[in-house]
C-alpha cells in the first residue's frame, strides 16, 4: 500500500508501534460485531479494559496517555493490561473462549481477520468510531466484508538496521543498499564476525522471523498469503532457511542457542540493542527504541534482493498495529471513546509519537511535522525513499494464517539445532500452516 503521493510534511507523522493500556468492564452479547446502543449502557462510571503489548518506554507513554483520557472522561476508568506481544495471543484467545475479553484491544495484521471472522470483534463503523479525518487507503487494511474491525494505528516497514559502532571497529563500510545482494549481505557478515573475534557478530540469524521470509517470499515472485491459504511452497522456505545455516554453519551468525535465547530478549537487552550486531532486521517504528538502547545513529538500509536493484526488494507497507474492540463489550459508548481518543486527537497523538508508524490521522500527522526527532526523521526519509519501489500490496493473512509466525520460530529450532534438514522442516512448516488455515 503506497502512501499515494503525500508530501514529506504530510507523512512526518508517527509510528504508533506501541501497544496501549486498556480498560475493564464485563462482557456479554451475541458476538455478532454490533455495537450496542449507548443509551442502554449506565450514565455513571464505567470501567473499561485495554490490552496491548509493547517495551518500556511504550508503557510509560500508553500510561501518560491513558491519563489524560481518564481526566477528559473522568467517568471512565481505564484498566490496562500491557504484555509482551507473544504472550497476548495465548491470553487473549483464553479471554475470547472465557467470555472475558478486554473492551479495547491492540490487534495486529495477522489476527484481525481471524478474530474479526468469528464475531469477536466490534465492527467500529456500527460503533461510531470517527474516520473522517485518516487518509485515503488506510481504513481498508482493517476492513472485510464491510465491516471495520480495527483502525490501523500507523505505517510500517521492513528495515535491515545497522549498527556504524561495530563496522568502524570492524574496518568494513557500510554497504550501498540500492544496489547489494544476499551474496553480498552473506560475505559482508562473514568478514565482520570474523574481525570481531566473538566480541560481536555481522548479523543475527533471523530465519526465524516471519516479516524476512515474507519478504524472501516475495522476492521469488510468490506471496506469502491469499485470501484463502498460503501462496508459496516449500522450496521458497526451504532456501530461505539454507542460506542462513550455511551461515551459522561458517560461524558468521550467532549460534542457534545464541539465536534462540536473543528471540526471547526485551529490544533492549538484543544483540543489536546491546551493541554486539552489526545488522540486524526491525519494524520501522522500533528505530527510536534501539536508536536509544545502542547509543548510535543507527543507519537505515533497505534488505537486500536476489539481483541488486532496489526495485526488486519487493518491500510494502503494513499497518503496524490496530486498535479493534471486544463485539461483547457493554460499555461501547466508553470503547469508541477511547478508540476515538488514540486515532484522533492531535494532544495524545503528539505523546505517542512516531513509534507505531505514520499515523493515518492527517490532523495528527500535521501537528508532528514540526516535532520530529533525528530517529523519527529517519524513518520518514526511509518511508519516502522507498515508496516508489514498494512491490504490490501484501494480502492479510486469512484466518488461522497469523499462526504462521510462531510455528515458523519451533520449526525452525530443529534446522538450527541440526535435528532436521532445511527440505524437511520446510515441507513440515508448510504442512502446519495449510492446517491451520481455517
Amino acid at each position: 500500500m503506497g502512501l499515494g503521493g503525500l508530501s514529506r510534511r504530510t507523512l512526518v507523522a508517527g509510528a504508533l508501534a506501541a501497544p496501549f493500556v486498556a480498560a475493564g468492564c464485563s462482557q456479554s452479547g451475541s458476538g455478532t460485531g454490533t455495537a450496542a446502543s449507548p443509551a442502554a449502557e449506565a450514565t455513571g462510571p464505567v470501567s473499561i479494559r485495554f490490552m496491548w503489548w509493547g517495551n518500556d518506554a511504550r508503557l510509560k507513554t500508553t500510561n501518560t496517555v491513558i491519563e489524560n483520557f481518564q481526566k477528559k472522561y473522568p467517568n471512565i476508568t481505564v484498566k490496562a493490561e500491557p504484555g509482551d506481544f507473544n504472550s497476548q495471543w495465548d491470553k487473549l484467545s483464553t479471554m475470547i473462549a472465557g467470555n472475558n475479553a478486554p473492551d479495547v484491544i491492540q490487534m495486529d495484521e495477522k489476527y484481525i481477520l481471524e478474530y474479526g471472522s468469528r464475531g469477536a470483534l466490534l465492527d467500529l463503523k456500527t460503533a461510531g468510531v470517527d474516520t473522517s479525518k485518516f487518509a485515503k487507503g488506510t481504513l481498508e487494511v482493517g476492513e472485510s466484508k464491510g465491516k471495520l474491525y480495527g483502525l490501523n494505528s500507523g505505517i510500517n516497514a521492513p528495515i535491515i538496521v545497522a549498527n556504524p559502532k561495530v563496522f568502524a571497529a570492524a574496518g568494513v563500510a557500510i554497504p550501498d543498499d540500492s544496489t547489494w545482494t544476499w551474496d553480498t549481505y552473506r560475505k559482508l557478515v562473514k568478514d565482520i564476525t570474523a574481525a570481531g573475534k566473538g566480541a560481536y557478530f555481522g548479523s543475527t540469524n533471523f530465519s526465524g522471523v516471519d516479516n524476512m521470509l515474507k519478504l524472501w517470499i516475495r522476492q521469488q515472485g510468490k506471496e506469502q498469503f491469499s485470501e484463502t491459504g498460503i501462496a508459496y511452497g516449500p522450496e521458497e522456505v526451504q532456501s530461505f532457511w539454507q542460506f542462513f545455516y550455511d551461515m551459522q554453519q561458517e560461524g558468521s551468525v550467532p549460534s542457534a542457542a545464541q539465536t534462540v535465547e536473543d528471540a526471547g530478549k526485551s529490544l533492549e537487552q538484543t544483540l543489536m540493542g546491546t551493541g554486539k550486531s552489526a545488522l540486524a532486521p526491525v519494524w520501522s517504528n522500533q528505530i527510536t527504541a534501539f536508536d536509544k538502547a545502542t547509543g548510535q545513529d543507527l543507519k537505515l538500509l533497505r534488505p537486500p534482493s536476489k539481483t541488486g536493484k532496489a526495485s526488486d526488494a519487493q518491500l510494502w507497507y503494513k499497518a503496524s498495529m490496530y486498535w479493534s474492540a471486544s463485539s461483547k463489550t457493554k460499555a461501547t459508548d466508553a470503547v469508541k471513546k477511547l478508540i476515538n481518543y488514540l486515532a484522533n486527537d492531535v494532544e495524545a497523538g503528539k505523546l505517542l509519537g512516531t513509534e507505531r508508524g505514520f499515523p493515518a490521522n492527517t490532523d495528527i500527522r500535521a501537528a508532528l511535522a514540526g516535532s520530529l526527532s533525528a530517529s523519527d526523521k529517519k524513518v520518514v526519509d526511509y518511508l519516502e525513499k522507498i515508496q516508489p519501489e514498494l512491490g504490490k500490496t501484501a494480502p492479510v493473512p486469512p484466518p488461522g494464517g497469523g499462526q504462521s509466525p510462531t510455528i515458523q520460530t519451533r520449526v525452525v529450532e530443529g534446522v538450527l539445532f541440526g535435528r532436521v534438514t532445511p527440505a524437511a522442516a520446510a515441507k513440515q512448516f508448510v504442512d502446519e500452516v495449510k492446517a491451520a488455515i481455517k
